[in-house]
């Protein structure tokens, strides 16, 4: 049976205090913690799937605290960025972007593109010549709840390079060992 430790506020001076380990057994007086509680806020255990936990130590035990919502601390409110006005079409050597009808075009002609496909190509050519890794693109691209692996990336790019053809599929360039970088 794994052996669990919870911690506890100790005055180390008046004033200060630490934590400390304290057995599972152990009774721990929040009365203490109290003090640092807002008034009518509630201590309640954190569940064990929330916390984290490392390699060779007990598990950790923790504790959320809800306070009431009329008594929320009132933060300076973070300025909110004008909206940025659309762009219509971004060019890029033989490729043009038009991100407000989601269209790709190659001289002139457009793409059939996936979702992906086409926030891929609109990414890549949003930042020519910049070396992208196969992690950068599936988090900025695919969000970061995405479950995979870089090889996602590469058959994407493989499906792109196929969709630009012969003449500009060079356009998507592979930064070996790295990841990919587009040149117009």
């Amino acid at each position: 049976m794994a052996h669990t430790q919870t911690a506890s506020l100790t005055a180390v001076r008046p004033g200060r205090h630490r934590l400390r380990a304290v057995d599972p057994n152990e009774v721990v007086d929040f009365s203490q913690v109290a003090d640092f509680l807002p008034p009518g806020a509630t201590l309640l255990p954190a569940p064990q799937h929330a916390l984290p936990t490392l390699p060779g130590r007990p598990p950790m035990v923790g504790y959320l605290v809800l306070v009431p919502a009329d008594q929320q601390p009132h933060l300076p409110a973070a300025p909110v960025p004008a909206p940025a006005a659309p762009v219509a079409a971004e060019e890029q050597g033989p490729v043009t972007i038009d991100g407000v009808q989601r269209i790709a075009l190659v001289d002139g002609q457009a793409l059939d593109l996936t979702y992906l496909e086409f926030e891929l190509l609109a990414h890549l050519v949003a930042h020519p010549h910049r070396v992208h890794t196969r992690d950068q693109l599936v988090t900025t691209v695919w969000g970061y709840g995405h479950v995979g692996d870089g090889r996602t990336v590469d058959v994407h790019v493989a499906r792109l390079r196929r969709k630009l053809g012969a003449e500009h599929r060079h356009t998507i360039q592979t930064v070996r060992r790295v990841g990919y970088k587009y040149t117009p």
